[in-house]
């Protein structure tokens, strides 16, 4: 499976989630409005990556601690927005974990309750 079919296949198994593309990028949104995780290839650089929903700290943390695999993206990374780095070794699981935060951190209560219920 390639980068993105592998993340489209993590981001549309989350409830009530939908892509289309915005900026000329896959994006998936939660109930179709609310953005979540935005494809970026090769988008103002020379790299392979997504943006993500981040909880306040995360970004800084992660890219302090490994920048090789995280960064601050443009646009978004002033809210706290995590890029992810697709070009190089990837920790799936890890990924993975990082997708249903960037979920939890846009979709309602109600939709969470739903994903809590299912796992």
């Amino acid at each position: 499976m390639d980068v993105l079919e592998r993340v489209r296949s993590l981001c549309l198994a989350l409830p009530e989630v939908t892509e289309r593309p915005s900026h000329g990028e896959p994006t998936w949104f939660v109930r179709d409005k609310k953005t979540f995780v935005m494809y970026a290839d090769h988008h103002h650089d020379d790299r392979l990556g997504v943006w993500m929903a981040a909880p306040l700290g995360v970004q800084e943390a992660l890219v302090a601690e490994d920048p090789e695999h995280f960064y601050r993206p443009p646009y978004v990374g002033h809210r706290g927005w995590l890029g992810v780095y697709l070009d190089v070794d990837v920790d799936w699981a890890h990924f993975e974990d990082l997708i249903e935060t960037a979920y939890r951190q846009t979709a309602p209560k109600t939709l969470i309750a739903r994903l809590d219920a299912d796992t």
